[in-house]
């Protein structure tokens, strides 16, 4: 392997912890709850399902996208670019000697957005840099058109 990054979100928990700090959430919140409800008061316990099921779903939606990752590995024969988003994983494999590495990105009028890598071979196009600020986007750039140049200085 010449060349080999992966790129991901920096998420402070995984899903496994999330959902453990959640259990724990649940059993105190229900307890105080219960407490409540022997005292007479429904509505706490009504009140405590109703956030425990907003935060769980908050929870939900975060998890779901904690493991997102791209991972970009050049070897002298492919540039294999792996996608993980939500469970939906997607694999494109460029020619090496053909890939150009593109960080300029046509911004929508009146809309600004961040520059995405975009690495074309052969009418391929694969845009990669989605879970990493501008200065470390730049930096995978910079290493694989390095990368790239080697393999065609191989050739």
């Amino acid at each position: 392997m010449l060349y080999e990054c992966t790129l991901q979100r920096n998420c402070s928990m995984t899903p496994r912890q999330l959902a453990r700090a959640y259990a724990l959430l649940c059993i105190l919140s229900l307890s105080v709850a219960l407490a409540f409800l022997l005292q007479g008061f429904w509505m706490v316990l009504a009140f405590s399902l109703l956030e425990l099921s907003c935060v769980g779903l908050a929870l939900l939606l975060y998890a779901r996208h904690a493991l997102d990752r791209e991972r970009v590995a050049l070897s002298n024969d492919c540039l294999l670019v792996e996608c993980v988003q939500a469970d939906v994983r997607s694999q494109s494999r460029l020619d090496p000697l053909w890939t150009r590495v593109l960080t300029d990105a046509a911004a929508a009028p009146g809309r600004p957005r961040r520059a995405l890598i975009t690495l074309e071979s052969r009418g391929v196009r694969v845009e990669i840099g989605r879970f990493v600020n501008d200065a470390q986007r730049r930096q995978v750039a910079r290493e694989l058109r390095l990368a790239l140049r080697q393999v065609s200085a191989m050739h």
